[in-house]
């Protein structure tokens, strides 16, 4: 059952609507700063970025003038992009938009916001009976509300992996800190998602 409940606020890579990468005469275009091609991929890359930076910093309006920033260091930065290079296009932008988001709360200390209904992103209703989408939908916010709650970088590292699929070794380029230590902000976030996890579903 917590299994379950887990996946359902972070569905499978499959069920995440991780766009498919650009091809490689269109990056080889961004890389020239063809502005129609450019365009494709903020296209291709733009809910993906949002979807990042909302989870990070919460229904904030900075989030379109951070994603608006992400694209506009990418577009700069591309001429250095390596087409044959392990990071793919959608890591390397994930990567921009990451440390975007946790220098933004660095400087300001921006307020943490609960999810609210309409955010479906994160959290799956389970088919079922009222009652049982109902109780899927109250647990899936209430570990949503404690994945909002994680300090800044355990928090960056699972969204990195559980929603956008990122290994261990491309979250620990996002933050700037060593497999190691990216490893153990992972394991710690985890662990309190499955310790309320675990308080939700034990009984009286």
């Amino acid at each position: 059952m917590m299994a379950t409940a887990m996946s359902e606020v972070f569905p499978r890579r499959a069920e995440r609507g991780v766009p498919p990468g650009l091809d490689a005469a269109v990056l080889t275009r961004c890389r020239a700063q063809d502005p129609v091609a450019f365009r494709a991929f903020v296209v291709r890359y733009q809910n993906m970025v949002f979807a990042l930076l909302s989870r990070m910093l919460g229904h904030s309006a900075e989030v379109e003038d951070l994603a608006q920033e992400t694209f506009m260091r990418a577009y700069r930065a591309f001429p250095t992009f390596e087409l044959d290079g392990a990071a793919k296009a959608s890591t390397w932008l994930l990567t921009i938009a990451t440390r975007l988001a946790l220098d933004s709360r660095r400087k300001k200390k921006l307020p943490l916001l609960d999810l609210d209904e309409t955010d479906v992103a994160l959290v799956a209703v389970a088919p079922g009976t009222p009652e049982q989408s109902l109780q899927h939908r109250q647990l899936g916010l209430a570990l949503s509300r404690v994945a909002a709650a994680l300090p800044d970088d355990q928090r960056a590292a699972l969204l990195l992996c559980e929603v956008h699929g990122l290994s261990i070794t491309e979250i620990a380029s996002a933050l700037l800190v060593p497999e190691n230590t990216a490893k153990t902000r992972l394991f710690r976030a985890r662990e309190k998602m499955r310790e309320a996890l675990a308080e939700e579903w034990r009984t009286p």
